[in-house]
């Protein structure tokens, strides 16, 4: 899964704002649902582990001079929620670029 959220940002702000509002990357899933865990492997990267009923899903958030990208790597099962997921995440990521 692939989304993308575009900012008129510079990007010191936007990792900023990623920082600041990263534990909040819990709440794209349904209450309870997820456990998450981010680090920043590098300035413009931001690493993303979910645990969700069981599944352990990859992905990360690169920061770009124009737009965030989030990607996840969703398990086969969660695939067919992928529709409802990338909703969720394209209206809960602005959230994470909001002051």
């Amino acid at each position: 899964m692939r989304v993308k959220l575009p900012h008129d940002l510079p990007r010191e702000e936007v990792r900023r704002r990623m920082r600041a509002h990263s534990d909040e990357i819990a709440s794209f899933f349904p209450a309870g649902l997820a456990k998450v865990t981010t680090s920043w492997s590098s300035d413009d990267r931001m690493d993303i582990t979910a645990e969700v009923i069981g599944y352990t899903i990859a992905g990360g958030v690169d920061v770009g001079e124009h737009e965030v990208v989030i990607e996840m790597d969703l398990p086969l099962i969660l695939g067919m929620m992928r529709g409802p997921l990338e909703a969720a995440v394209k209206k809960e990521g602005q959230r994470l670029l909001a002051p």
